[in-house]
Parts: C-alpha cells; structure tokens; sequence
C-alpha cells in the first residue's frame, strides 16, 4: 500500500510562485511513473508533470513554467510554479503508479488570483 501527501498549496496572486511537495510512504524508486495531476472546478482531472519510464512529461500550458524535482532519499517529489496564472487554480494531486495500481494523494488546493 502506498501513500502520498500532498503539502504547499495556498492563495497566490497571478504571476507568483508556489511550491508543492508530495511525500510517499514507500520508495520512490520503485514506481513505474509518479507526479501530479490537476483537476479544476467542471473540468477533468489532467496530468501537469510526471517523471516516467521514458523521461519527464509536462502539460503544453506549464511547460517552460512548471518543474518538476525529486529526492528519492526523502522520497519526495516537488513541483515549482512559477508565473502562475488564474486558469492554474485548481486541486492538484500527486499520483504514483506501482505495479500496475494508481494512486492518488487527497489533494492541495491551488488558487490564482487574477
């Protein structure tokens, strides 16, 4: 069983950083993909950035914004925001998948004011 815990959300005005960081109950090393999704109010739920077998995958509307980091000694990952925007509001969740099972932290809630 694996857990994760989302911490660093907050209230940001548009064009601030934040800082989420997620930390897992396991080895990180051991997870076939791990990283954070976003689901803002009426929309689906959206992959942001993720660490993979093939690489590092980010959203086309963070890219060159967003950063995604880990520390497999403190089994963590972060993720650095920067010029955010009112559109990034939303509830951000770090994801893992282990052996072929997803899972999912209880969220941090992000808001952008504009």
């Amino acid at each position: 069983q694996v857990q994760l815990v989302e911490s660093g959300g907050g209230l940001v005005q548009a064009g601030g950083s934040l800082r989420l960081s997620c930390a897992a109950s396991g080895s990180i090393r051991s997870f076939n993909t791990m990283g954070w999704y976003r689901q803002a109010p009426g929309k689906q739920r959206e992959l942001v950035a993720a660490f993979t077998s093939g690489g590092t995958n980010y959203a086309d509307s963070v890219k060159g914004r967003f950063t995604i980091s880990r520390d497999n000694a403190k089994n963590t990952v972060s993720l650095e925001m920067n010029s955010l925007k009112p559109e990034d509001t939303a509830v951000y969740y770090c994801h893992a998948l282990w052996w072929g099972t997803n899972y999912w932290g209880k969220g941090t809630l992000v808001t952008v004011s504009s």
